[in-house]
């Protein structure tokens, strides 16, 4: 063909192409944002676009590559005017200095980064975001007045699943629902609530972005409610400000997000341990009791939680007390001191109400620490436990005084921190902060009150980690340690059902260690096949946390026989695993990412993950399947298709991508790891009864090998457990672990190399046992540094063990015959 006929076909083939994107994007783009929305003009400042209409100003500006925010003021009003709207809650990451570049023709402008761009059509005025090339999403309507507020809205494509606006009960494809964000408890709540304790103005859409609206008023998310491929944000007043970030995986996305908004530090290793906990513990001698039968019964544990009953006697009327009752506790220095001395932490839960009955009432109206009405006088009001005020936490000195309240409980021994009822569970519109109404901070309270905690602990007690469970928080919560929880949940099948969504809901919402109270909450169902399922699920989420009405126990040492005996195996294997989970969340700390992720992380273009939360990922390497009905004999696994899998028990091996139905035992619920990965865990012989007995020595990495995969990597990070700055100061050790595997013409060859990085000279050289999983026969020599050692081999399980004092680098070496070559010989 010569060159012309080349050319022309080319210019063929171009305009089909360019035919069939019109049509594509057509489907997002047909309607116009808002026909009476008129260009004016438009500069680029710096890095900052201003694009006039006659309705009001946009400013678009780059975060990073991957982050644009697009701001908009109407001329009627700056809407920046109130203290709440002056800046961002959520956002800690400054504008990156990142190449910006503006490109304007008589039809559009585009502002763009290496990553993302803006296309701003002029007329019919229209703005539309592309990621690399691909559209993403575009405004319909943008911003408008609306009845009761403010609203944003966008066009959505008629297939993308959605995810996102905080903790619901939904399924977790949560398109078609119109959900509130306002912060409010579901008391009991099981298979499906709309609303809950956290209500985060984040969207993600299968299409690959997010889009996060940085305003903390109260309002709804629309997620398509009326079926028109509309994504609607409404909200009573504050920011016209949004961010749409993008990534070429869900990874990358939400450690985009993560980035955004902070990366959670790394918790206290005592945090990963099992807790006594329960509502509530009447008395320092019901309290010694537990603690003492835990370690009678050589159950693991390493915290226990005090409910209200430590600062009064009844439930209703004593709330905002925040000292302990002495007739119940008389010495509860010694008690707390007593407790460390048999590594476990005390945990005491706290409230932001001071009842008008408290011991602290009228201290709290003196010191002006109280929200108000409009007339500046404390405001008073009743909810279930009384007639209370509420600690106004954006008063500077109602932080200083409720910092010292906290600081002086640390000084007494006390580890953690329980903030409860934090949404506030009754908030009463007409209630005053310093900085704006009820509704316009709402959602940012528990946000704020976690804040006030972690600066406390950052400047009384720098070297400490903090512990701060919460039962509420706002977008970038995380940054300051916080531990949420799914609320009371009921104490029933339905209840566990949810639990899965919730936590890979909020995990990729920046919220980790989101989790629930184990065995369920709410009411008094004596179930012990359910509060087994659920500990067993509980060992593969972020905080192992047994809590209930104290009617029916959820401590392991008070249920039955056999219930007892599959809690305590439960525990154990939590124990077991606490190097591979230490280092999950370290990396979680580093890089935002979810330590329970969806399997569409693994498989983002499969309709069967995308409203699949029946399993999960447990970091990279563990496929879980929780069982969540009674009595249930079989479950049926779907195997991702990035990797070859083996059952975590008996190491069967299943194809990536295959399907199969496999029978369940009530000793675990169905677990499988990755081939190619590396599973730090503890010894065998090693039966910790708290975190506090780690022992780098007693760590044994398993290998399970696999001949599909060349090549992989794995670590282990370690430091004290304690040290807030251990990892900044260089008081860790990170052991990095690469494999590669090929096949010569005789022999399979699998080559493991660790190398140890952090930590001084005296502190590398550790004891470590070795175990490589799934060799097809007994290696003909093991190698460590080109020197043949010897091993120990199993016939029956197919393993080989290796004990060996590690150095700061170590090669390994493991030979095997191939099969084939045995059956000839």
């Amino acid at each position: 063909m010569n060159r012309s006929k080349v050319t022309r076909v080319s210019r063929v083939y171009y305009f089909v192409w360019s035919a069939a994107c019109f049509l594509i994007c057509s489907g997002f783009q047909a309607h116009a944002q808002n026909a009476q929305r008129i260009f004016e003009s438009a500069k680029k400042t710096g890095d900052v676009l201003e694009v006039q209409t006659n309705q009001g100003m946009y400013r678009i500006r780059a975060y990073s590559e991957e982050v644009l925010e697009t701001s908009f003021i109407p001329k009627s009003d700056t809407g920046l005017s109130s203290p709440v709207n002056a800046t961002s809650h959520a956002l800690v990451m400054k504008p990156q200095n990142v190449a910006t570049n503006l490109k304007i023709t008589p039809k559009n402008l585009t502002y763009s980064t290496q990553g993302m761009s803006l296309e701003i059509i002029k007329s019919p005025f229209q703005l539309r975001y592309w990621y690399r090339g691909k559209f993403l999403i575009s405004e319909k309507l943008g911003y408008e007045k609306i009845a009761n507020g403010e609203s944003l809205s966008f066009n959505l494509d008629a297939t993308e699943a959605l995810y996102g606006a905080g903790a619901r009960a939904l399924g977790m494809n949560r398109r078609g629902h119109k959900l509130p964000l306002y912060n409010k408890a579901h008391y009991g709540y099981e298979d499906y609530s709309e609303q809950m304790n956290f209500s985060i103005p984040l969207v993600y859409s299968s299409n690959m972005y997010g889009i996060h609206f940085d305003n903390a008023a109260i309002g709804t998310l629309d997620f398509d409610s009326q079926h028109d491929n509309t994504l609607r944000y409404e909200t009573i007043s504050g920011r016209k400000i949004y961010q749409v970030i993008a990534g070429e995986n869900w990874e990358k996305l939400v450690a985009n997000y993560v980035n955004l908004t902070g990366k959670q530090p790394l918790p206290p290793r005592w945090a990963f341990g099992n807790f006594a906990s329960r509502f509530g513990y009447h008395s320092e001698v019901e309290a010694r009791a537990v603690i003492a039968q835990y370690r009678a019964e050589q159950i693991p544990l390493d915290a226990i939680i005090f409910d209200l009953y430590w600062f009064g006697k009844e439930i209703k009327g004593t709330m905002g007390n925040l000292a302990f009752d002495r007739d119940n506790f008389p010495d509860q220095q010694q008690m707390i001191a007593d407790f460390a001395q048999k590594n476990v932490k005390t945990i005491l839960i706290t409230e932001p109400f001071i009842l008008t009955t408290s011991k602290r009432w009228q201290e709290a109206v003196d010191q002006n620490i109280l929200a108000t009405d409009k007339n500046g006088k404390a405001f008073a009001y009743d909810f279930y436990f009384g007639n209370t005020g509420l600690i106004d936490v954006f008063k500077p000195q109602a932080r200083d005084w409720f910092w010292t309240i906290y600081k002086n409980l640390a000084q007494a021994g006390v580890a953690g921190v329980w903030g409860d009822l934090g949404e506030p569970e009754v908030h009463p519109a007409e209630l005053q902060h310093v900085n704006g109404s009820a509704d316009q901070v709402h959602n940012i309270y528990g946000h704020e009150w976690a804040k006030l905690i972690a600066e406390g602990y950052q400047k009384d007690f720098p070297q400490q980690r903090p512990f701060i469970l919460m039962r509420a928080g706002y977008s970038g919560s995380q940054r300051f340690g916080l531990i949420p929880w799914s609320g009371d949940v009921n104490r029933t099948w339905g209840g566990l059902r949810s639990q899965p969504e919730i936590a890979l809901q909020m995990g990729m919402q920046g919220l980790a260690y989101m989790h629930s109270d184990l065995g369920g909450f709410a009411g008094a169902n004596l179930d012990d096949e359910l509060y087994t399922r659920w500990l067993q699920y509980g060992v593969f989420q972020p905080i192992f946390r047994p809590h209930a009405q104290e009617e029916v126990p959820a401590e392991a040492i008070f249920r039955s026989g056999k219930a007892k005996a599959l809690a305590k195996a439960a525990i154990e294997l939590r124990y077991q695993l606490l190097p591979y989970n230490y280092t999950l969340a370290f990396e979680n700390s580093q890089t935002g990412l979810p330590l329970m992720r969806p399997l569409f992380f693994a498989e983002p273009d499969n309709p069967e993950f995308l409203n699949d939360a029946s399993a999960y990922f447990w970091g990279r390497d563990f496929l879980v399947h929780p069982i969540l009905q009674a009595g249930q004999q079989n479950a049926d696994i779907r195997f991702p298709k990035n990797s070859v899998w083996f059952d975590f028990y008996s190491g069967q091996r299943f194809e990536a991508g295959s399907k199969a139905s496999v029978n369940v035992d009530d000793e675990h619920i169905p677990t499988y790891v990755r081939a190619g990965a590396f599973i730090p865990m503890m010894q065998d012989k090693l039966k910790m009864q708290s975190t506090e007995e780690y022992r780098g020595e007693a760590v044994s990495l398993h290998y399970f090998h696999d001949s599909s995969v060349a090549e992989s990597a794995g670590q282990l990070y370690e430091d004290d457990g304690k040290n807030a700055q251990a990892f900044e100061t260089g008081a860790y050790r990170l052991l990095k672990m690469r494999s590669q595997f090929k096949i010569t013409k005789a022999e399979h060859i699998l080559k493991l190399d660790l190398v140890q990085q952090g930590g001084d000279q005296e502190t590398s050289i550790r004891s470590l046992q070795l175990q490589v999983h799934q060799l097809a026969n007994r290696p003909l020599k093991v190698l460590r540094n080109d020197t043949e050692i010897d091993f120990l081999w199993n016939e029956k399980t197919k393993i080989m063990q290796v004990d060996f004092q590690q150095n700061r680098q170590e090669h390994w070496q493991i030979i095997w015959a191939r099969p084939d070559s045995i059956s000839k010989n």
